[in-house]
């Protein structure tokens, strides 16, 4: 009897109970709900404006009413939609719901003046003002607008259109309007944010900010317009490329918003107009006076010593290839010395009665010791004894122009030190070949000496005359 019952029990235990069946069916029935109800109503998903609403396929979805909006720059804003506040970090990207009393409309406006971008003002688009937009055959008016530059801005529709979107974006400055920011429109915000960083760059170089927009916004821009003999030009063009002068080629070199070089003027060119790109260059004629001077024999047999001449000229040269691929000063250039001038810039020397050369810069007199300042900001590409020129250095600011300083007694930097406006490198001396203290100065463009004078106290941005003034005689 107790083997049969205990069979008994073991087959009841292998039988599915009344209450687990029924629990069964129960959750099946709940499970079949589930999909019904999840077929029939989508997941939510944010509209065109970046909110979240519900989709229904009974009932048109009702759209946000928005009440105002604010970009702070490119990247940051905000907009007050009835249903609540919304903010954005990623230039419209994306929305995400934020408080929306008034003080924290107080507070985002505050932080509006202090996040701004720093923007050029005639860059800015603020004179765009569209009443209407038009998109695909049709206009739809516009209750307020906002453009940060002349290619990016933002408009609200007036309530009651029946556009996509109550707020809609461009890149190109209003040619097309976008109900919201897909990931290549975000692309061209940034490349928008980094011309006018660009922009903003360049634009401090010049005098004033109508200069700046002349020169900017010209094909090319040759400054000055009028130049010498012996004279340098710093020329601007939008587009990479290249420029033939006087049988030489100068590679324009990308600087904040433009590509820029500096064009040297030989002693010999003749005077005329020369076109530069869709500009013109004026070349205004020069005479330039003779100088005499009487050496010792000694001296005179210094430059029969051409292999040490030329071993030197190597070094220099290479010191003068290797310059720095932006502008390196900010400020106006100074005279090294306030020294007596004895021999100006482009004279004709003779030597001993005999033709020697045409000094191409300035030689300034003082006493032995006086203190020599760097021109302007720079780094030293060379600082040592040289045969003919003595103790010299040579100071390159940037895109291919060097400050040379000759014959000092003792030199106070040495090369790859960066130099500031003011700063002590040297001593006048009379070393190499020289009849007495003095500072032998000058400038270089791309390996050509230049008229010095052109640069104290000014900067070659400074050449161009503002809009209406009467260019220099």
């Amino acid at each position: 009897m107790k083997l049969e019952r205990k069979a008994v029990h073991k087959r009841a235990a292998g039988k599915p109970s009344i209450r687990y069946r029924i629990g069964l069916g129960v959750l099946s029935v709940l499970v079949c709900a589930a999909v019904i109800v999840w077929f029939q109503f989508p997941v939510m998903a944010p509209d065109a404006s970046g909110s979240v609403t519900a989709a229904s396929p009974k009932a048109e979805v009702k759209k946000r009413e928005l009440l105002d909006f604010h970009m702070d720059n490119l990247t940051q804003g905000w907009a007050l939609y009835s249903d609540g506040l919304v903010t954005t970090k990623d230039g419209g990207v994306h929305w995400l719901a934020s408080a929306s009393d008034s003080s924290t409309l107080a507070v985002l406006s505050s932080e509006s003046a202090v996040v701004s971008d720093e923007t050029v003002s005639w860059m800015s688009g603020k004179e765009q003002n569209p009443s209407v937009i038009h998109v695909q055959a049709a206009d739809y008016k516009v209750f307020k607008s906002q453009f940060l530059t002349r290619n990016v801005g933002w408009v609200q529709l007036e309530n009651g259109s029946n556009a996509e979107a109550p707020l809609w974006v461009t890149v190109d400055g209003g040619v097309t309007w976008h109900p919201k920011v897909t990931a290549d429109i975000a692309k061209e915000m940034e490349a928008e944010r980094v011309r006018i960083q660009a922009a903003v760059k360049e634009s401090a170089f010049y005098k004033e900010q109508e200069t700046a927009q002349k020169a900017m916004e010209a094909e090319w821009a040759v400054l000055p317009e009028t130049a010498s003999p012996g004279d340098v030009v710093l020329v601007r063009h939008g587009q990479p490329g290249e420029i033939t002068w006087e049988g030489k080629t100068y590679k324009l070199e990308p600087f904040g918003a433009g590509y820029f070089t500096y064009l040297p003027m030989s002693l010999a060119i003749k005077p005329g107009s020369y076109p530069i790109g869709d500009s013109m260059l004026t070349i205004k004629a020069k005479k330039f006076q003779t100088q005499y001077l009487q050496v010792t024999k000694q001296m005179e047999t210094m430059k029969q010593e051409t292999k040490r001449i030329d071993e030197d000229q190597k070094k220099i040269d290479k010191a003068r290839s290797e310059s720095q691929g932006e502008f390196l000063f900010s400020t106006n250039f100074i005279k090294p010395i306030e020294g007596i001038l004895t021999t100006p810039y482009g004279y004709t020397r003779y030597v001993n009665g005999k033709f020697d050369s045409s000094h191409r810069a300035l030689d300034l007199a003082a006493k032995e010791g006086t203190p020599i300042k760097a021109t302007n900001d720079g780094i030293v590409a060379l600082s040592e004894l040289l045969y003919l020129t003595g103790n010299s250095i040579y100071i390159d600011h940037g895109m291919g122009l060097f400050s040379q300083y000759a014959h000092l007694s003792e030199l106070r930097v040495k090369a790859g030190d960066h130099v500031k406006q003011g700063d002590i490198i040297g001593l006048v001396g009379t070393t190499g070949f020289s009849t007495g203290p003095h500072l032998h100065f000058t400038f270089w463009a791309h390996n050509v000496p230049v008229n010095p004078d052109l640069f104290f106290d000014t900067t070659p941005f400074h050449w161009l005359p503002a809009p209406g003034a009467n260019p220099p005689q």
